[in-house]
């Protein structure tokens, strides 16, 4: 007798184009496809995208590649804030919220039509307290250092040409060099993936650049900030082809985001 064999069961992963067809069946016009950040812009994103009457993901902690929104309406990508603005130039995803560091860092080539009311932070020169002259229990803000006339050549009274090659260990490897190379400092990039307060520490920089939020990070480790390179926000950002395919859809989320912002 001739007997079926039945292969055992093995749950399936999950492909990009099983997981974009789950977030758009049942609807017949193809869902925008939204990029998010995640981490410390994960929450304030989604919130902000509830506030202004989107529709977003029930579960956001899923394993599934791309997420539907509650009403099917718009599939969410959860990426890497820095894989946003590459997602969005690419046209693998239509719209996008990302960080103003990470769009000046990585030059892509997208539109950038809101600044949001969220992720406030900006991209400094921070060094070792000691070696600027204060205590780091001082407990001086940006704004008092910017002031305060002092003798260390690292503070803004003073040019940063306290050495001819400083090294600066950063995770904005461009923006730095563009920031010293505009005050005529050939220094040295060290590009780390993170916790960059260990370059003065371990003797591997001189300074660090670095987001800086609340300054307690920096507090610390003993640094201090001496200079702020850049004010940054959440920002939206749109695929150039999309904002021209996808004008209505498009246009639609960023006028009730604007709302938001005035």
């Amino acid at each position: 007798m001739n007997q079926t064999m039945t292969a055992p069961h093995r749950g399936k992963t999950e492909t990009v184009e099983q997981s974009l067809q789950s977030a758009t069946d049942g609807h017949s016009e193809q869902s925008l496809l939204f990029a998010l950040p995640k981490g410390r812009l994960a929450q304030d994103s989604l919130s902000f995208l509830e506030r202004a009457g989107l529709s977003i993901p029930t579960d956001t902690e899923s394993r599934k590649l791309i997420l539907p929104a509650a009403d099917g309406s718009i599939g969410f990508v959860m990426a890497k804030p820095r894989d946003v603005p590459t997602y969005v130039e690419h046209g693998a995803a239509d719209i996008g919220i990302c960080g103003l560091d990470v769009v000046r860092e990585t030059e892509r080539a997208i539109y950038e039509p809101l600044l949001l009311p969220f992720g406030h932070c900006r991209l400094s020169v921070a060094g070792p307290a000691e070696d600027a002259g204060i205590p780091p229990a001082a407990g001086l803000d940006v704004a008092d250092l910017a002031v305060r006339p002092t003798a260390s050549a690292h503070l803004p009274g003073r040019p940063l040409r306290y050495m001819s090659q400083p090294r600066i260990a950063t995770e904005y490897p461009r923006l730095t060099r563009q920031f010293f190379a505009e005050r005529g400092v050939n220094a040295e990039i060290i590009t780390l993936g993170g916790s960059v307060e260990l370059g003065p520490i371990l003797g591997l920089a001189d300074l660090i650049v670095d987001v800086v939020q609340t300054g307690t990070t920096l507090r610390m480790n003993g640094l201090v900030e001496v200079r702020t390179i850049l004010e940054s926000q959440a920002v939206l950002v749109v695929n150039r082809a999309s904002y021209q395919l996808k004008a209505a859809e498009i246009n639609r989320i960023i006028e009730r985001m604007r709302l938001l912002t005035t």
